[in-house]
C-alpha cells in the first residue's frame, strides 16, 4: 500500500509539475528528498513521462495532426520543387520553428572536457545527489524568468490597448508568427532548463517566448508542443537504462503513477492555458520564489548539520 501511495504522490507531482511552470524535475528531486527515496525506479519514471505525453497530445490533438498533415505537404512540395519559404502558411511555418527550436537538444550529448560525463549526464548527477541546493537557486532563476516575462508580456498588452483606443474591441499582443530566431532562443532555453533540476521547461520556455514578443497564446502552444518531443526523448534515454539494469516490474504502482500523472496534467494543461491567456503568472512567480528559497536554506542547514532534515538520514 506504500508503494501505491508514494506513485500517487509522485504522478500528481509529475502530472502538475511538468506543465505548470515549476519544474517537474526539481519536484520530483524535492519529493524524493523528502520521503527518502533517492533512488526511483527508471521504468516508473519512464511511465510517468508517458503518462504526461497522453495528457498533452489528448489537448493538442487537432494541432498535432493539421502539424503532421502540414509537414507531410511540405516534404512533397520540398521534393517536388514548388517549396518556398515566403510563402508558408501558418501551419508550415509552425512546423519549421519546432524543427528549428529542436536542434539546440543535440548540444546534450556533447561531452563536456575533463570530467568524462556529457551535458545531459550533469541533469542526473544534479537530480539524484543528497543536496537539494541546485533545485532551490534553479528554481528562483524560474521565478525571475516568469516575473520578466510577465511583465513584458503585460507591457505589450498595454501598448496594444493604448493603440486600440477606447472601442472597447479585444486586442491581441504580441506576434503570433515564430521567426527562426525566436526558435532557436526558445530551443537553447529548453536546453539549458534540462541540464538543471528546479529550471522550469515549460516556464522557461513560455518566458524565453514572451520576451522575444510573441502572442501569449502562441508561446504557451509552442512550448508545450516543442516540449512533446523533449519528454519521448527522455522516455527513451530512461527506458534504455531501466532495460539494461533489469529492473524488476511492479505492474500496480506503475500503473496507478501513469494514470495520475496524465489525468493530473490534462487538467493542469487546461488551467494553465487559461492563466496565460488571463495574464496571470504572478501567482507562478511568488510559488517558485518562495519553494525556490525554502529548499536553499534547508539544504544550507543540512550541508551545515550533515543529515537529511527530513529523514534523519546522513548526507555522504
Amino acid at each position: 500500500m506504500q508503494e501505491i501511495i508514494e506513485a500517487i504522490v509522485q504522478g500528481i507531482v509529475q502530472g502538475a509539475t511538468e506543465f505548470l511552470p515549476v519544474s517537474s524535475s526539481g519536484h520530483l528531486s524535492l519529493v524524493q528528498h523528502l520521503m527518502g527515496a533517492q533512488q526511483t525506479s527508471l521504468l516508473f519514471n519512464v511511465m510517468l513521462h508517458l503518462g504526461t505525453l497522453a495528457a498533452v497530445v489528448l489537448v493538442y490533438h487537432k494541432l498535432l495532426w493539421r502539424l503532421i498533415k502540414a509537414f507531410f505537404l511540405m516534404l512533397r512540395d520540398i521534393f517536388t520543387g514548388k517549396f518556398k519559404w515566403s510563402a508558408m502558411d501558418p501551419d508550415r511555418n509552425l512546423v519549421m520553428m519546432l524543427i528549428l527550436g529542436l536542434l539546440p537538444l543535440f548540444l546534450l550529448f556533447v561531452p563536456v572536457p575533463g570530467t568524462g560525463r556529457n551535458v545531459k549526464d550533469f541533469a542526473d548527477l544534479w537530480g539524484t545527489d543528497s543536496s537539494i541546493l541546485i533545485e532551490g537557486v534553479a528554481l528562483l532563476a524560474t521565478s525571475v524568468l516568469l516575473f520578466l516575462a510577465n511583465r513584458k508580456s503585460g507591457q505589450l498588452l498595454d501598448a496594444a490597448r493604448k493603440k486600440a483606443g477606447a472601442g472597447g474591441q479585444k486586442v491581441t499582443a504580441g506576434r503570433r508568427r515564430f521567426h527562426a530566431g525566436d526558435a532557436l532562443t526558445v530551443g537553447l532555453v529548453q536546453c539549458v532548463a534540462a541540464v538543471f533540476p528546479g529550471l522550469s521547461r515549460s516556464g522557461s520556455t513560455l518566458s524565453a517566448g514572451l520576451l522575444r514578443g510573441i502572442n501569449r497564446q502562441a508561446a504557451l502552444d509552442y512550448s508545450f508542443v516543442l516540449g512533446i518531443p523533449a519528454i519521448v526523448a527522455a522516455a527513451a534515454l530512461e527506458l534504455k537504462d531501466a532495460v539494461e539494469a533489469h529492473e524488476a516490474i511492479q505492474l500496480a504502482p506503475i500503473l496507478v503513477g501513469m494514470i495520475t500523472a496524465a489525468v493530473v496534467g490534462f487538467f493542469c494543461i487546461k488551467l494553465l492555458r487559461w492563466m496565460v491567456s488571463s495574464n496571470r503568472l504572478i501567482p507562478f512567480v511568488a510559488y517558485t520564489a518562495v519553494i525556490g528559497a525554502a529548499a536553499v536554506v534547508i539544504s544550507l542547514v543540512e550541508q551545515n548539520t550533515g543529515v537529511n532534515l527530513f529523514t534523519g538520514a546522513p548526507l555522504w
